[in-house]
C-alpha cells in the first residue's frame, strides 16, 4: 500500500495503473500533525510504503520526478525482508533483482528473529538487492535444492538470480556468532567486490518451483472436478430410477 501526502496525485497515477494487481495508491492532501506521527514522516511532500502483515513502512521524500520514484515504488512492492514461501515466491517472478538469501534452520525461533532485524537494517541500505530467508525446518523441499541439509552449518548465506544459479562469497559462506551485522556487511562487500563461487541449484529452476505449484493446484482443482461429477451422476442416476409403482386391490 503507498500512501502519498502533499504528493501530486498525477506523479504516482501511472503507477497506480501499472501495479494496480500488486498494490493500492492513495493520495492525501489533508491531514494532521497526529497522521505525521502516525506514518513517520516530518515533511511533505511524502509517500509512504506500507506492508502491514509485516510491520514494515519505507519512506521516500523525494525528488519525484524521473527514475528515482519509480525505483522506490518498484523496490517496495516487496518487504525489506522477505519470508520465503510459496506465496512469496510467486511474488519474486515480478522482480528483476536478485535475492540475498539467508537460510536458516527454524525461522521462528527468537535468534532468528533477531537476525531478520539485522537483515532489515541491511536490505534498507541496499535496495538493488532483494533479501529473503527461509527455514529448513518450515521448506526443507526448496532449501534442499542450494545444497543444504539438516546437517549443514546455518545460517548460510548466499546470492540466488532466482533462477538456476546461486553464488557464494569466499569466507562469508555462514554466519557465525557474534557482531553478524558486521558479517553481513562483509558479505555484501565481497559479493560487489566479485569475491564468489557460482553454482547451480541441484533441483528445480525457479520456473521449475512455480510450476510445480501451479501443477499440484491444478491437480487439485482435476481432483474436486472429477468427485463433483461423479456425486452429480450419482444422483442423476437415483433420479432416473424406476420407482415401485404401489397397486391397490379392489
Amino acid at each position: 500500500m503507498f500512501l502519498g501526502f502533499g504528493v501530486n496525485e498525477s506523479l504516482i497515477a501511472e503507477y497506480g495503473r501499472k501495479y494496480k494487481k500488486r498494490a493500492w495508491f492513495a493520495v492525501a492532501k489533508d491531514f494532521s500533525e497526529d497522521i505525521m506521527v502516525a506514518y513517520d514522516f516530518d515533511k511533505v511532500p511524502a509517500l509512504v510504503a506500507i506492508h502491514p502483515k509485516y510491520k514494515e513502512q519505507s519512506l521516500f521524500y523525494g525528488p519525484f520526478e524521473g527514475n528515482l520514484l519509480e525505483d522506490f515504488v518498484r523496490q517496495s512492492l516487496l518487504p525489506l525482508v522477505v519470508p520465503i514461501n510459496t506465496e512469496t515466491l510467486k511474488m519474486l517472478n515480478d522482480d528483476e533483482r536478485k535475492v540475498v538469501l539467508t537460510i536458516l534452520e527454524d525461522d521462528s525461533d527468537e535468534n532468528s528473529t533477531q537476525l531478520v532485524q539485522i537483515l532489515r537494517s541491511a536490505a534498507s541500505a541496499n535496495r538493488d538487492l532483494v533479501f529473503g530467508y527461509v527455514g529448513i525446518k518450515q521448506w526443507d523441499e526448496f532449501v534442499e535444492t542450494f545444497d543444504v541439509s539438516k546437517s549443514s552449518q546455518l545460517p548460510k548465506l548466499l546470492v540466488w538470480d532466482r533462477n538456476e544459479e546461486y553464488e557464494l562469497v569466499d569466507g562469508s559462506e555462514r554466519l557465525e556468532e557474534g557482531d553478524q551485522a558486521s558479517q553481513i556487511s562483509q558479505f555484501l562487500e565481497g559479493y560487489r567486490a566479485g569475491r564468489t563461487t557460482k553454482k547451480k541449484v541441484s533441483g528445480p529452476s525457479f520456473m521449475g518451483f512455480l510450476n510445480s505449484l501451479v501443477s499440484m493446484n491444478s491437480l487439485y482443482i482435476l481432483i474436486f472436478v472429477i468427485a463433483l461429477l461423479v456425486v452429480m451422476v450419482y444422483f442423476a442416476g437415483q433420479d432416473d430410477t424406476p420407482q415401485p409403482r404401489r397397486v391397490h386391490e379392489e
